[in-house]
């Protein structure tokens, strides 16, 4: 395939968007693909990222790309599985403890941040509302996520997620339960499933 085709295929396999790493990967050389970047108009939207004119400006899909090990959670993650309709103002995500957040949190994201062990609970992959496939947590992780940051959240948000959460056919209660004791909340979450199943 020749190389122009073959950067044409990548844009168009990942909805108008290419990274420099993809590039290097199909071994075109960085000097043609600044020639072909100039030729069609692409946009530099991050650090060796790359989208065509005609692509949708995913933020959070931008946002994974430059943080590769952030997760989405709490209230991004409760609009990204459907359990509200309300998108929220700023990003939600989760670090690993330890990982610095200054540069996120003057982008306006919300950084929460939990130990090793528990990082990786409940971790899936979802697509962005724009199609591309990005790092969240599941359902009953993000029940739980919400749960502890209940004091620093909207109690209306909070109740609009469990709400939809408990009435979801493909809910996991054993799974939120096993999840609960994780994150030392087994009783908040028992007391939430006693009044809402």
């Amino acid at each position: 395939m020749e190389k122009q085709q073959l950067i044409d295929q990548l844009l168009l396999n990942n909805n108008g968007y290419v990274t420099t790493s993809e590039i290097i990967d199909a071994s075109i050389s960085k000097t043609y693909f600044a020639a072909y970047r100039k030729e069609k108009n692409l946009i530099k939207v991050a650090q060796g990222l790359f989208m065509t004119p005609e692509a949708w400006q995913d933020d959070l899909y931008i946002l994974q790309l430059r943080y590769p090990e952030a997760v989405f959670s709490h209230e991004t993650s409760s609009y990204l599985l459907e359990m509200t309709d309300r998108e929220p103002m700023e990003r939600s995500i989760t670090l690993k403890a330890g990982k610095g957040s200054a540069r996120l949190n003057k982008e306006g994201v919300k950084v929460y941040k939990v130990k090793d062990d528990l990082f990786e609970v409940g971790l899936i992959e979802v697509l962005s509302p724009s199609g591309h496939k990005i790092r969240a947590y599941n359902k009953e992780r993000t029940v739980c996520d919400l749960l502890r940051s209940r004091n620093k959240l909207e109690a209306q948000e909070i109740q609009t997620v469990l709400r939809e959460y408990f009435h979801d056919r493909d809910r996991n209660i054993p799974q939120l339960m096993r999840y609960s004791k994780l994150f030392s909340i087994e009783n908040i979450v028992k007391r939430y499933t006693e009044v809402l199943l």
